[in-house]
């Protein structure tokens, strides 16, 4: 069986309004006890994929994601201990696609170059925008002069795969201030592209400041404006949209492999503190707090059992209807792949209108779902245009 391994940095140098990830501003000093833990969580998963006896390309890793957080935050030496580990105690592909995140204010280009040798191959820096207000607003550490620096030095450090985050519908943000974001990061031609919707998420400073008034609540149509030309520029600057908030250049090798992993719902391996994973059919969570995270993957430690790391707090075994909803749900993100007949078949032993008849006749009536190609016998089951809008209304349709 073939997984993907996301580690999650908690490490930041200031926590953004916006975001509720589980990250820290201010432990620095707890970074290298972090790192030690996190190969120790590293070596006994992986301990525990061996001991399940598996042969040939079982428990093979094909993907490889650094999140946080700020992930360029560590050190080269901080990587070459961690994929020290990986190397050690999980069989790599040797075509693996291994991604960090990082913040393009945290690079340099001796630094990229290291990481290039080490083994990275592919960045996603958070760019969120190239507006020095809306920037401002985010509490964002960097400028647009340095992306434009960050993108320099990972080309002239040999990264042929790029991806610039962006986030969009923010509090008084205007379509043209958006669309002149999009033009500028198009300009630096990157491989792929993020773009969110804002979320003014509870227990944030901006979640907070928006129920007392203090921040004015986005417009929802405008955002779907700008999803919407968005959807039609990056189309016409050679960019295909494979995802609801995801572009690639036409060449389909620069598809975010890790992601798609997630997106077919398929096994991954979540290790850090508050990481989530996915394996076996079970779906596991790890502690959130980074000197708790420390404490449970300090020697002696417990036997584990796959995927159960000494770092997970809650974890639930699905059962088929769940897994059949959770699929649906992330394969009906992929706007061009969708979900087909014969795969959902292949898995659950029913078809997709045994299992949701009334469900995808009346997303289909609604003009948000389509059989695809349209025509008698089409196999694939995907969102329309504008059930890209409206996913989160489809995707509820699947629940029990």
């Amino acid at each position: 069986m073939t997984y993907s391994l996301y580690l999650h940095i908690p490490f930041c140098r200031h926590r953004c309004a916006y975001c509720d990830f589980n990250t820290y501003a201010g432990q620095d000093d707890s970074l290298p006890a972090y790192v030690n833990a996190l190969c120790n969580e590293i070596k006994a998963t992986g301990s525990s994929i061996s001991s399940r006896e598996r042969v040939g390309d079982e428990g093979s890793v094909a993907t490889i994601f650094f999140g946080g957080g700020t992930p360029s935050l560590l050190t080269v030496t901080h990587y070459q201990d961690i994929f020290q580990n990986i190397f050690e105690h999980f069989t790599v592909s040797p075509e693996a696609e291994i991604s960090l995140e990082a913040n393009p204010g945290t690079v340099s280009p001796e630094y990229l170059k290291s990481l290039r040798k080490i083994g990275f191959n592919r960045i996603s820096y958070g760019v969120q925008s190239t507006n020095p207000l809306e920037l401002r607003m985010l509490e964002r550490i960097h400028g647009y002069g340095d992306v434009v620096d960050a993108v320099r030095w990972s080309r002239a450090a040999g990264f042929e795969n790029l991806n610039l985050d962006l986030i969009y519908g923010l509090p008084e943000q205007t379509l043209e201030s958006w669309q002149r974001t999009v033009k500028l990061v198009v300009g630096l031609r990157p491989e792929h592209l993020s773009a969110y919707a804002l979320t003014l998420e509870h227990g944030t400073p901006f979640g907070r400041w928006a129920a007392k008034g203090l921040l004015p609540i986005p417009d929802p149509d405008l955002a779907a404006d700008m999803y919407e030309w968005t959807m039609d520029f990056l189309a016409g600057e050679g960019y295909v949209q494979y995802e609801i908030s995801n572009w690639a250049r036409e060449n389909s090798k620069f598809q975010c492999r890790h992601n798609l992993q997630y997106w077919r719902n398929l096994n991954y391996l979540g290790l850090g503190a508050g990481a989530h994973g996915y394996a076996d059919g079970v779906r596991y969570s790890n502690v959130l707090r980074i000197k708790t995270y420390i404490d449970r993957l300090s020697p002696p430690l417990p036997s584990s059992v796959f995927p159960l790391s000494p770092a997970v707090v809650n974890h639930h075994r699905n059962t088929p209807r769940e897994d059949m909803a959770e699929t649906m749900m992330t394969c009906l993100r992929l706007t061009l792949e969708g979900v087909t007949d014969e795969t959902f078949r292949a898995r659950f032993g029913l078809g997709l209108l045994d299992a949701y008849p009334q469900e995808i006749k009346k997303m289909t009536s609604l003009g948000l779902l389509e059989w695809h190609p349209p025509a008698p016998g089409a196999k694939t089951l995907r969102l329309t245009r504008h059930g890209r809008l409206l996913g989160n209304q489809v995707f509820m349709q699947f629940l029990d």
